[in-house]
């Protein structure tokens, strides 16, 4: 084995060291990020829920003719 093989062998083992701490640290981020997920996801469906139920509130015909009725 030459010198510039060495050299080149080296220069390969860097770059697939810094590519498999890139990947450790993306899975990383990943990871921790799947439990604010979590809960954003909770929210969400907290929130659709609550949406839901103002809607049929609104749409609801004694809420309108109430309405109506305070109107006149």
């Amino acid at each position: 084995m030459g010198v510039f093989d060495v050299g080149f062998v080296a220069v390969v083992l860097a770059f697939a060291y810094a590519f498999y701490e890139q990947h450790t640290k993306t899975k990383v981020k990943l990871h921790s990020g799947s439990a604010a997920n979590d809960t954003l996801q909770q929210e969400i469906t907290e929130l659709k829920k609550r949406v839901a139920t103002l809607e049929a509130i609104v749409t609801d015909k004694s809420y309108t003719l109430k309405q109506q009725i305070d109107q006149l």
